[in-house]
């Protein structure tokens, strides 16, 4: 088993920016790719990011030049920098962790953090 507990969420003004974190623990020796999906208010629960293992990341074309993830293996942690955010950012974001190099279907999630931002 594997838990992920998010943190950085908030409120930001159009145009700004957050850093959101997930460290991971228990069976992290089986973790591959880490990443973020997000879920807004009456919408389905959408990909933003993924890192894998390898360090290959892959980006949803909605945040693509805006997010940027990132991963320190030593601290078992992914981060979200979100810069230039926009209202269409508001949403819960849940951490998510795949034995795969991929974050399709992924095998753990987090609890979710939310992120509002405000025009």
């Amino acid at each position: 088993q594997v838990q992920l507990v998010e943190s950085g969420g908030g409120l930001v003004q159009v145009g700004g920016s957050l850093r959101l974190s997930c460290v991971a623990s228990g069976s992290i020796f089986s973790i591959n790719a880490m990443g973020w999906y997000r879920q807004a208010p009456g919408k389905q629960r959408e990909f933003v990011a993924r890192i894998n293992s390898g360090g290959s990341r892959l980006y949803a074309d909605s945040v693509k030049g805006r997010f940027t993830i990132s991963r320190d293996n030593a601290k078992n942690t992914v981060y979200l920098q979100m810069s230039s955010l926009k209202p269409e950012d508001t949403a819960v974001y849940f951490c998510a962790t795949n034995n795969r190099p991929t974050l399709i279907n992924p095998d753990y999630w987090g609890q979710g953090t939310q992120v509002t931002v405000s025009s």
